[in-house]
């Protein structure tokens, strides 16, 4: 007689479940940034960062009709339009940066989780600027996040 395997949980209870709205755009983000890793590393072994950056820009450029709403970018707060610009511009030098990692010899095993440690700058900054709350258990995940680094860079 085999044994049965004995779950704290009932499968069938499961389906009753909430899954928030933001987990699938979420799922995504996790596995396209994921490929994303690994096609840099490939392009930076034979494009220069600069060179793969453009084609970035071209890769953002096809996808815009897809996923651009039919509303006009003049409509939105200028305010909301001058951080997106912003972000944009940094968003652009990062890539630039980690692209330039790359092509300059490094891993991407471990620039890729390096770079990904940019939600730290995030926690850190958010009591700060958006008067959110950080609680230990963050603080827990901060110094956990630290750790992964020095491992993955020994």
């Amino acid at each position: 007689m085999r044994p049965s395997l004995s779950l704290p949980f009932r499968y069938r209870n499961m389906a009753h479940l909430p899954i928030p709205t933001w987990c699938w755009p979420a799922a995504v983000v996790l596995l396209t940034w994921g490929a994303v890793g690994l096609l840099q590393k490939l392009s930076t072994n034979y494009l220069s960062a600069e060179s793969a950056l453009i084609w970035l820009v071209v890769g953002y450029v096809l996808l815009l009709p897809w996923l651009y709403s039919s509303r006009s970018v003049f409509t939105y707060p200028t305010r909301s339009l001058v951080f997106t610009l912003f972000s944009a511009i940094l968003n652009t030098l990062g890539a630039w940066a980690l692209l330039a990692a790359m092509k300059s010899g490094g891993k991407a095993s471990i620039v890729v989780p390096f770079t990904a440690l940019y939600p730290l700058v995030v926690v850190a900054m958010a009591p700060v600027i958006l008067h959110e709350s950080m609680s230990f258990l963050h603080g827990i995940g901060i110094l956990c996040a630290l750790a992964s680094v020095v491992l993955l860079s020994t």
